[in-house]
């Protein structure tokens, strides 16, 4: 059976109801209020070969930044909820992605503990069509909170706002594809000295 989650989150601020396949083949159906954000959470799927379903609504004419951060929130439970004990789990991911101009990393480890490093410059105060780029950041902050893992990411340089942000999650993506499989070698068994991941 694959590991599977459905995540509904609601607030007088912000509506979300998303469903995640983390055995997938990259099907996706994004409706969100944001075009940009669509785009980018459609290329995490795609990229990650993770099913991914997000309807979300939120207080956009105040700001984006309810509902970028709890769409954020949302994957990050459905992943802590989809890979349960982690038994097996590889746990590890890392990819460096080129885009253009742009070079980026990200490493991910899936260990039940949250820590983010966010190591991007240049997008402070910088906008792609009605999207804030800052709020990339709260993105994959509230992600890394929620879904309980250690997550960095790493501009190494790049100049054009949209590629550094779709190389980011494309990054994204492949580090947490090859972070999510199981190795059939752990028989499984959690991946730590610990004996849990959950703990």
């Amino acid at each position: 059976m694959g590991r599977t989650s459905t995540i509904e989150r609601n607030t007088k601020e912000t509506q979300v109801q998303l469903s995640l396949g983390v055995d997938g083949t990259g099907q996706q159906v994004i409706r969100t209020p944001l075009p940009f954000l669509n785009h980018m959470l459609d290329a995490f799927s795609r990229h990650g070969l993770f099913d991914l379903e997000i309807t979300a609504t939120g207080d956009i004419e105040i700001d984006a930044h309810h509902t970028v951060e709890d769409i954020g929130l949302s994957l990050g439970a459905a992943f802590k909820d989809a890979l349960g004990e982690r038994k097996g789990l590889v746990r590890y991911g890392w990819a460096t992605i080129p885009m253009d101009e742009t070079l980026v990393t990200c490493a991910i480890d899936f260990c039940g503990r949250p820590a983010f490093e966010w190591r991007v410059e240049g997008l402070e105060g910088r906008w792609i069509g009605e999207f804030d780029c800052e709020l990339a950041k709260e993105f994959f902050a509230a992600f890394a909170s929620r879904a309980e893992c250690n997550l960095h990411l790493l501009l190494h340089y790049g100049a054009n706002a949209h590629h550094i942000i779709e190389a980011l999650f494309k990054a994204f993506a492949r580090a947490s594809d090859a972070a999510t499989k199981l190795d059939p070698r752990l028989a499984g068994q959690v991946p730590s000295t610990k004996g849990t991941l959950s703990a």
